[in-house]
This record gives structure tokens, sequence and C-alpha cells, in this order.
């Protein structure tokens, strides 16, 4: 065993001077063998120990599956002629790149051709020629019958065999960074393909037979010279991400709309001036850096739309938009459409838009109305249209129908009030849509109410149904009314199982809530007669009408009177009928219980409420970044799957009970401190509003006074109850009073200690010295110097994904990377302010500077940008106001 050990010693290279040396060998040797991987591309003279291996085990090296070798070696090709023993051989990487030049850059490896015989290699299933010299495609490659994976990128190819499509067994293939001009017809057949890199070549064009690929999911086509697609990639059922950009096309098929698993269509940066309507509108298509002019919609779009009208597709930073006399539609970047008729507005008018936060002092929600959507405000106020302009608003689909419905809302200046809606699902993200028709602008959003039945009650009298329980109806009599008047009727279904988990009394039952109202002060002439149906489990056969009781509430829910005696009560054998004079809110109750009043009255309130339960996460990359939300109980799992795999943070907290429109608010205490002048904080604590079907989620970015190059921050996050709505019945609110009722929820938040980097500078800038920047302008507000440096430390391992999406090159990136290769600050640091300064010109650099983080994945920084040019926006317009212009 000794003399084995320092044998194999000399083979590797380690020398046999002393016996750690030996030692280490042996460890290496037999470990990689053990395991029939070879991994020398990380030795210099990595082929001279394969050769020496090979020479002195060649029993055990012949069994190897795994091969690594880097083709920077200067004796390649020696060793590849030792290739074609190794029989059993499933994984085979020649990489250069290993070394590097004057400059940083990496060398290509010196490997032009591979034997014939390596054709003969039967198991292999990977094989990895990338960073190397390759002209031509060696021809053993395509006698690999297993041969699944294939990367040739970086080399000098110029072309593809003409039976390139014989790897039938192909999956991934990436020749990305060659110079190939074309593609072989028989790349279609390549039938299992799922993932397939071209981009950064010479492609002018592509053959038809692409669209055979019916498997492939990731199609990377950049960086080319493509000024067309042909219309067969529109068969590819399969694709997922689709990229494009960077080249020449100027014009795309509509039909890639249509692909049903896409999730990203990126086309920036090429020379589009007209895209169809379909491609225009979906969320999943990148467009930025293109030429475009007006939409050109698809003859399909044609055939469906109204002489042609003019199309507006606005970004994310525009404001306003113009209407003619000739009408136009309009889509916003947020998804909300507008439809303005030919001769809607006389005269060319302005309209300015904006989306914001609901404010529960100026959102009236009534009772069991749930939010939906954003608060749209279009300007100006009040001026009326000459025909009705349609709107589109997206919103949050509620988890039931049946009993609820979708109507926008809008304010008229004094009252909050209904407009006839009608629910639509737009036609490639099966998203819905509310759909509605105005003549006057003001505030919009979308909720979800009870299914409201109304009718007008003429002086002939009528009968109401209700469409949720047509068992409850309402007969009005002849001669009830002298003036017509309108009637609502409303109905709140309650199971038996909510009764029962309430009052924790399975003897209580009650029927549907019933819900009248009238837009008249004055009582009905006649009586009214109401059916309802009796509780379950209830009939006229069984029926204790001792324990039955008829309740009345008034139109908050705040008081519930037993009227039993005060009516006459009639019963069938499924229903109970009563007569009034004047409406109200009716609900019938079994019960042995006498004081019904108050256990309907807790009943009700707690149907209003909402159980949460609140989440803190850190950012995984950078845990200085928080995530705060609150999240009904029902959608905790499926939101925390979703994030797992950016952060990470305690469990959830207890389960709490909350109103929709409540306030409450986030304090970070022991140690840990955030942004006071954040719009958003009151008294150095976060405010939220909860909304039970809106995110209710802020990420923020938390700072520690401790010094934490000692040891880690352990802090903490407490949740705390701020205002009530006004709906809220009183007791409600009276019962939330004091200290101790204010608290809800603390989950704790760690800062880990801080590691100081290498070479590091103690100067603010950490060693770099930038001229003072203010990208933006006055109107919209600027971002400094300071601004820059404060995104800087969010931006995290990101950063090379955040500057290729500022248009920053591949060159350039990797420059960075190399200058600054020891602190990853110095590279973000580099990043930014090298695109700032040469984009400090530019009045759309902020904009696009917020789209780049949202195509990056970080819309926690879009989200701090935004806030701080909207500051820069407030501060403008008091400016503004105190000159009097």
């Amino acid at each position: 065993p000794v003399d084995e050990t320092q044998k194999m010693a000399e083979l590797l290279g380690l020398g046999d001077e002393c016996g750690e040396g030996a030692s280490r060998a042996s460890v290496l040797a037999g470990s990689c063998l053990a395991d029939n991987r070879l991994n020398l591309d990380v030795y210099p003279d990595g082929c001279r120990r394969f050769l020496q291996l090979f020479e002195g085990r060649r029993g055990e090296v012949v069994q190897v599956e795994f091969l690594r070798l880097s083709s920077n070696d200067r004796i390649l090709g020696t060793t590849l002629g030792v290739l074609p023993h190794l029989k059993h051989l499933k994984s085979l990487v020649l990489k250069g790149g290993h070394a590097r030049d004057e400059f940083g850059s990496c060398q290509r490896g010196s490997l032009t051709s591979l034997p014939p015989e390596v054709g003969n290699l039967r198991c292999l299933t990977h094989l990895d020629l990338s960073f190397n010299s390759l002209s031509t495609l060696p021809s053993c490659i395509l006698h690999l019958p297993s041969l699944r994976v294939l990367l040739v990128s970086h080399n000098s190819l110029v072309a593809l065999p003409e039976d390139f499509g014989s790897l039938s067994k192909l999956t991934f293939f990436s020749a990305m960074k060659n110079q190939l001009k074309g593609l072989p017809q028989s790349i279609g057949e390549l039938a299992v393909l799922q993932d397939l890199d071209l981009s950064e070549n010479a492609l002018e064009c592509l053959p038809e037979e692409i669209g055979n690929l019916h498997n492939c999911a990731e199609l990377d086509l950049s960086g080319n010279r493509l000024s067309s697609i042909p219309d067969s990639l529109a068969n590819l059922k399969s694709l997922r991400r689709l990229h494009l950009h960077s080249n020449l096309l100027v014009t795309v098929p509509a039909s890639l709309a249509s692909l049903p698993n896409l999730s990203r269509l990126d086309l920036q940066n090429n020379c589009l001036r007209a895209v169809p309507l379909e491609i225009q509108t979906s969320p999943v298509v990148r467009l930025r850096g293109n030429p475009l002019g007006e939409a050109k919609p698809s003859p399909q779009a044609d055939e469906s739309s109204a002489g042609g009208l003019r199309r507006l597709f606005l970004a994310s930073g525009e404001d306003s938009f113009t209407v003619t006399s000739e009408g136009c539609k309009v889509v916003l970047a947020c998804g909300i459409h507008f439809y303005f008729p030919p001769g809607a507005a006389s005269d060319p008018l302005q309209i300015y838009f904006r989306t914001l936060a609901p404010d529960p002092q100026c959102v009236k929600l009534r009772h069991h109305d749930v939010l939906l959507s954003r608060v749209l405000e279009l300007q100006p106020h009040g001026v009326k249209f000459q025909q009705e302009v349609q709107i589109w608003m997206p919103y949050a689909s509620p988890q039931t129908f049946h009993q609820r419905e979708v109507v926008v809302r809008t304010f008229s200046g004094r009252t909050w009030s209904d407009l006839r809606t009608r629910v639509e699902q737009k036609r490639k993200s099966k998203k819905p849509v509310a759909h509605c028709s105005v003549l006057h602008f003001s505030w919009f959003l979308v909720v979800s109410r009870l299914v409201q039945n109304e009718c007008k009650v003429p002086t002939e009298g009528t009968l109401l149904f209700s469409s949720v329980d047509p068992n409850i109806k309402v007969t009005f009599p002849p001669g009830v009314t002298e003036e017509p008047r309108s009637v609502k009727l409303q109905v709140l279904p309650v199971s038996a199982e909510e009764i029962e988990e309430i009052t924790a009394n399975a003897g209580c039952r009650a029927s549907p809530l019933l819900c009248l109202s009238q837009d008249s002060l004055v009582d009905f002439l006649r009586p009214v007669r109401i059916q309802l149906p009796l509780p379950p489990g209830v009939t006229g056969l069984n029926l204790d009408q001792s324990r039955l009781h008829l309740l009345r509430g008034d139109l908050e829910g705040e008081t519930w009177d037993d009227i039993t005696s005060q009516v006459v009560l009639e019963f069938t054998h499924l229903y109970a009928v009563f007569e009034v004079t004047h409406f109200s809110w009716y609900w019938l109750w079994y019960t042995t219980k006498s004081y019904i009043g108050g256990i309907a009255k807790k009943v009700y309130e707690r149907l209003r409420m909402y159980q949460v339960n609140f989440i803190a996460l850190q950012r995984k990359k950078d845990p200085e970044q928080v995530l705060l939300q609150c999240v009904p109980k029902h959608k905790v799992d499926p939101v925390l799957k979703k994030l797992q795999d950016r952060y990470r943070g305690p469990e959830p907290s207890d389960m709490v009970e909350m109103f929709e429109g409540e306030q409450f608010f986030a304090a970070f205490e022991r140690g840990i401190s955030i942004d006071m002048d954040r719009p958003d904080c009151v008294d150095g604590r976060l405010s939220f509003i909860f909304y039970s079907h809106l995110k209710n989620m802020k990420e923020i970015y938390v700072t520690s006074p401790v010094d934490r190059k000692g040891q880690a921050v352990k802090g903490q996050v407490s949740f705390y109850r701020g205002a009530v709505p006004e709906s809220i019945p009183e007791d409600a609110s009276r019962r939330r009073k004091g200290a101790d009722s204010l608290w809800l929820a603390t989950l704790p938040i760690k800062l880990p200690r801080l590691k100081p980097r290498w070479g590091e500078n103690p100067g603010p800038l950490n060693g770099f010295s930038f001229p003072p920047l203010n990208l933006g302008n006055a109107e919209t507000g600027y971002l400094t110097q300071a601004n820059l440096l404060s995104i800087s430390r969010r931006v995290g391992a990101d950063w090379q994904t955040i500057g290729l999406n500022l248009g920053l090159t591949y060159q350039q990136i990797e420059r960075i990377g190399y200058n600054n290769r020891e602190d990853l600050h110095k590279q973000i640091l580099d990043m930014l302010f090298s695109w700032a300064q040469q984009n400090s010109e530019d009045p759309d650099c902020v904009s696009k500077l917020i789209t780049a983080m949202k195509e990056s994945g970080r819309q926690d920084i879009a989200d701090e940008i935004d806030t701080i040019i909207e500051l820069g926006r407030q501060k403008y317009r008091e400016s503004i106001r105190r000159v009097g212009l």
C-alpha cells in the first residue's frame, strides 16, 4: 500500500519527498476513480497527469464515466488519442477558457477537431467543446448514438452539417458565440430537443423546418442578423421562452402571441416600427429599444376593430395622452384599456391618468364589499363626452362568483355609485377584466359585492325575487306607492357550519340574511309581503314556534331587534311569511337562546372579518431586504411556496382577524431601523391597509445603527392595529381600544455579521470617485448620486442581469467584473455609475432604470425608485403652487 500510494503521487506529479504529498495523491486519485470521475481541468498540466494515470492504472481509467480536461493544455492532441479507449465514458468536457490574456479575456482552447474513433463512444450522452477553435463540427459527433447534450459555444463555426438532424436523442444544443450564417433543414428532425441556444451568431434567416421542434421549451436567437422569422415558429406549442432581442427584425408574426405556454418573448433592440396588436398588448413581451410608431393591428384585429382607429400603447413612465374627434384606443402599461369612439370629443383633449393605492378616507366600502383593484383617477374631472367612453379594468379574481358580483364603482364628487358592469376575460391570458361605459371622468375602482337584484315598483305593484336564493321573494300589492320607486334586494347566505363555529352551539340555525333598501324615505302605503325560507333542518312539520325569532337590523348591522311579537308570522312547510311597511335587514333564527340579538350581532361581525397571518421574509442574496405581507389564512401556503426560492424567514405569525379596509402598522425594533423619509412611514412605522384580495405587501431595505462587523443583529418586526374603518360596528371599535389590543404579532429579523471586503476602502464610495449626477428633470424629479449609492446597496448578485437590461454590452459587463473581481460592491458601483454617466442627458433614463429593474426581477428596487421620483414630483408641484403658476 505504501509503494502504491507513492507511485500514484508520482503519476499525479505531486512529488514523493514527504508523506503528506503521497497521502494527498492517494486521496485525490482514489476518490476520482472510485466515483468514475476525473476532473483534471483544474490543473495547468492536467493532460500530462491523465496520460500518466492511463499508463499507470489503465484498468481503472478505462472505467471512467466523467472526464474533464482543459483544451488550453499544450499536449491536448496527444491526449485525444486515448479517449476512444474510454468505452464507458458518459460525459466529456474539453473546454477552453481556463487561461486569460493580458486584458483578462478568456483564451480559446487549441481544439480544432476530434479523432474519428470518438464516434464509437456509444455511452456518451454529454459533450462540451466550448471555448475552442472549431471551424467545422467534427463529423464523429454525428455518430454518437446516445448524445443528449452538446455544447459548442464560443467557437468559430460557420455552418452545421446537413445531416445534423441525425442526433435524434439531442435535448440540449448550444452554439452561441459562433459565426453561423444559416441552419440546415434537418434541424427540424431533432424531435426531442428542448433547449436551443443560437445567440450571438450571424444568422440572416431561419428554415421553415425549425417549426417542427415541437418539444422545444426555450429558443434563444438573440444577437443575430434576422430581419424576419418564419410563421412556423407558431407551431412550437411547448415554447416557454423565445429570445429575439438584438436582431434586425422589422416585423413579427401575430401568431406568436397565441403560443399557449409562452412566458417571455424578448423583442428588444430590433428595428420594429409596427407590431401586431396581439404582440404589443401581451404582458410577456419586451419591446424596449424599438423605433415603434403607431400600433399596427393584425388582419384579425382590423376586422374586429371599428374602422381602424388610432391605437396608443403607453409605457410605465407616461401619464397622459391626447384624444381627438377621430377617436382612439388606448392601452396603459398596467393593463387598463380605453375606447374613445369617433366624436366622443369634439376638440383635442389631453387626458391625464394615474393609479393610486386605496385610501380608506376616500374609498368607502359598504358591508361585505371586497376591493379588487387600485384606484384609477382620470382627469379632467367633470368633462362630458359626446358619446360614452368604454373602460376595461383588470382586477384580482375573487374566490367565489355564485353569491357575489363584480362592479366598477365611481365617485361623482359627493358619493360613490356602481356602474353597469360586464365581466369579460382577456383572450390570451384569460385574466378577468371589468368593462363599463361612462360619460364623465373621475375616480374608478373594482369591487366585489353581494349580488344585487332591483326593480322599479309601480303603483300597480310587482314581484321581486332573489337570484341567489329564489325561495326569497318580496310581493308589492297594488296601491303600495303613489310614485314609482326603486327597490334593491341583497342576500347573504350563511352556512350552518359557520353559525355553529361562531356560536359554539349546534342548536343555533339561521336563514339567509335579507337586505332590503329603497330610494324613498316614505313608508309604503300598503304592507309589503316577504317570504323567507325556514332555517336549515326546520320544516313546518317539526317547527317549535317558541324557538323561532325574526330579527330586524339597522342598515349598519350594529343593532338587531327581535320583532317576532310585532309582526304576524305565517308558516308553510318550507317558508315563513310576514308583512312590513318600511325596509330594513331581516334575519330568521331558530334557537333556544333568549338574548338572540346579541348572538346575531356577534355572528354578523365575524362574517365581515378575515383570518390572516403576517409573514416577514429576507432575501437570500441580500438579508437587508425584507418582505412584509399580510396574507389571508387560505393563501399562506401558496404564497410561501412561490417565495421560497428567493427568500427565507421565520414561520408565519399566529392567526389574527381583520376587517376589509383596516389599517395596521409594522414597526422594526431591537436594533433595526428603516428610512424615516418614506411617504408611507408614520412615526417610524410602516403603514398598511388590509384588503383581502390585494397583495398587502411591501419590500423595504432595513439598516442597523449597531456595528455589525463584530456580530449579527437579532431584531424583530411587530405589527399593530391602526385606524378602524368607519363601517365597523361601534362595539367592535370600542373593544379594540387600549395598548394591549393594538399589538397583533411579532416576528424575528436577523441581520448577519458584515464581512470585511478584500482591500476595502473606508471611504463612502469604496474607492470610487464620480462627478455629481442628476438623472431625470425638475418636473419628474431627479435621481442623485446619493440615490444611486442607496440603490447600489440593494442590487447584490443581480448586477449583471440589471446591467444587460440597462443596455450595457456583454463585453462591458465582463470588463467591469474582471476589473473589480475581488469586490462585488465595486462591480455594482462601476456598473451603475458607468450607465448613469452615459445616459445623464437622456430625459427618459429614470424610466429606463425602473423598467430594467422590473425586467431583472427586482420590483423592490423599482418601487424604491418610484417612491423617490414621486417625492420629487410632489416637491415640484408644491413649488409651482407657491409661485402661483
